[in-house]
Order: structure tokens, then sequence, then C-alpha cells
């Protein structure tokens, strides 16, 4: 699972404030502390606009749950939600947990993921051995060079930081973690807002075992949806999503449902 704005530092929350204004409309208030015109990060001609808000004080999972119903998504204490002059192409996605059936494929990743992995939840959390695991996460899929490795301080505004009740789910191989996915819950709703692993465990599919785990939880806490972020169909990183049916992709305003025949 991508989040949509990886890479943004905690400093840069206190160099944009001389740009705030307020958003009195939400509830509560957001300032919105960065709002231009930018390079598009998933697709090659499009100009992006993705104005980033942060919210006043902490949001409620009521709150928060009215923000991903209308395509926000978090990182760190920042919401954006897409807003780009001439693509429509990002469309939030949800899958429908009731309904929700694993493929064939699906539920070899989630048996041999449930034997393989012992899970645990708990609080977001900052630690050396996190940080060394996400980098290296990255140099395996080739996103990262040598000097460009995620720091301590990047870490905790990227995935500890958060406005919203946030959590982790742990998966380690004996005492090893080797993987974190970093969760937020709404009122009706969990958010997949990241998931990193050991690359050498890729022929496990921990990223599919990860969508697959949150999507337990969903059916055990009674929550009737999993958002997964943006679908892109023209970006090969954010098509996968499409494959957890049936789902539901908010396309001019409205959630239109996607089932297997469609």
């Amino acid at each position: 699972m991508s989040s949509e704005r990886e890479g943004l530092r905690g400093e840069q929350d206190i160099d944009v404030l001389s740009r705030v204004r307020i958003d009195a409309l939400e509830s509560p208030p957001e300032l919105v502390v960065h709002d231009e015109l930018g390079a598009c990060p998933y697709l090659a001609d499009p100009v992006a606009r993705m104005p980033l808000r942060l919210p006043i004080r902490r949001l409620t999972p009521a709150e928060f749950e009215r923000r991903l119903e209308v395509g926000n998504r978090r990182q760190g204490r920042l919401l954006y939600r897409t807003q780009c002059p001439s693509c429509a192409a990002c469309e939030p996605i949800r899958i429908l947990v009731d309904e929700f059936v694993p493929g064939r494929t699906q539920r070899r990743v989630l048996r041999r993921g449930a034997e393989t992995f012992s899970i645990d939840v708990g609080p977001p959390t900052l630690s050396q051995d996190r940080v060394d695991l996400y980098n290296r996460h990255k140099r395996g899929r080739n996103l990262l060079r040598g000097d460009d490795d995620l720091d301590a301080a990047g870490y905790q505004a990227f995935l500890v930081d958060t406005c919203c009740q946030t959590f982790e789910i742990r998966y380690r191989m004996g005492d090893r973690l080797v993987g974190v996915s970093v969760v937020d819950q709404g009122e009706r709703s969990l958010s997949a807002v990241y998931t990193y692993f050991d690359p050498a465990h890729e022929p496990l599919s921990p990223g599919v075992f990860s969508i697959l785990t949150q999507i337990e939880l969903c059916k055990r806490w009674g929550l009737p949806h999993l958002y997964l972020g943006l679908y892109i169909a023209d970006c090969p990183r954010m098509v996968y999503k499409s494959g957890y049916l049936p789902h539901e992709r908010l396309i001019a305003g409205r959630w239109t449902r996607f089932d297997r025949e469609t």
C-alpha cells in the first residue's frame, strides 16, 4: 500500500506557516499550509494541485470519517485531497468489506502469511529498527538512493505523527520485525496509510497480506469500509487496488460501485 505524499518532512509544516490561510468551513477548522501547483507524483504530464491542510486539533473518529467520505487522505498531521486543474485521474477507493470474498490467490497469500508471521497491534512507534526496515524496503524497490534514506525525524513526521486515531500492525518472524502497516481508524472504516516490509520476504506478498489483514480487522470490528487511498488507472503502482472487489471509487463526487463483472 502507497502513501500518496511520501517524503514530507516535519520541518516543512513550520516553513509554510507564513502562507497559512484558514478553511473555516470544515469542523474543526483547518489551516491550509500549502496550496501551489506542482509536478504530478503519479503521471508524467499533468500539473498537480494537492493542498495540505492541518486541523486545528486532533480529529474525532466521526470527523475523520467525514473527511474520508469526500476523498481526503492523511500524511503525518496533514490532510490533502487532489484538486488538479486539468486532470481527474485520482479516484479515492474503498473496499466493501461485508461483501468482499478473497480470490484463490488472495486466499493462498492469507494462509501463507498466517502460517509465517505473528501479528500484533499497537500505537505508531519510532524506533531505529523501524527506520532501518523502512529504508531497506524502499531501496529494495529501487525508490531510494543511498543518500535519500529517511531519518528518525522524517519517519516521525511521516508515520508516527497523526491528526486522528491511528495504529500500526506489526508483522514478526520470531522476535524479528519484518513488516509494519500504519492504519487510520474512522467511525465506520479503516484507512490504509502505508505498509513497508523486508524485501527478502517479497515472495510471500506481504503487501497483499497486509490488506487482507486489515479487511479481517474491519470485519471483526464491524466496520463496512477499508479505504485504500487513490486508484489511478494509468499509474502501474496504483492499479493493484482494483483487484479487491467489490469496491467503490469516488468519481465526480459520487461513490461508484465496481464488481468483478464490471
